[in-house]
């Protein structure tokens, strides 16, 4: 159990080392930067944050799983109908409890808007909002 064992610091000294915590075994736990926590990676850092990179890619396999089985095979609204019900709730899972920054969000929006590029075989960036208005709507 010792493997799946680890710390983190979080707060305005999260720089600053610690002292090595030892288990019973006499084993040193290791200190670590990013940690997983019931499908969640937490970072170290000043605030309690997570790390929107494990679900993008995370998020990214999906859909290019659903791509290479069904591909062209199927009208858009069946892909996308599948990317929100298969790939939306892995992209999102677990950030209603961490504040997410700006950046955290533009950068789980450019997954979603990259999916859609791919879709509609575009780069254009009005055809692709014209495609989530229609979409959300």
């Amino acid at each position: 159990m010792l493997k799946k064992s680890c710390c983190i610091r979080i707060g305005p000294r999260n720089d600053f080392g610690c002292a090595n915590i030892i288990t019973s075994t006499g084993l040193n736990l290791p200190w670590v930067r990013e940690i997983r926590y019931l499908g969640s990676y937490l970072t170290a850092g000043r605030q309690f944050r997570c790390s929107v990179s494990y679900a993008k890619r995370s998020f990214y396999r999906a859909t290019n799983a659903i791509f290479g089985e069904i591909g062209r095979f199927v009208s858009e609204e069946v892909l996308i109908e599948l990317v929100r019900c298969k790939c939306m709730p892995i992209l999102l899972y677990g950030f209603e409890c961490f504040f997410l920054t700006k950046s955290d969000v533009k950068s789980l929006d450019f997954a979603v808007i990259r999916f859609l590029m791919k879709l509609f075989r575009t780069v254009n960036n009005d055809v692709i909002e014209d495609c989530c208005n229609v979409v959300i709507s």
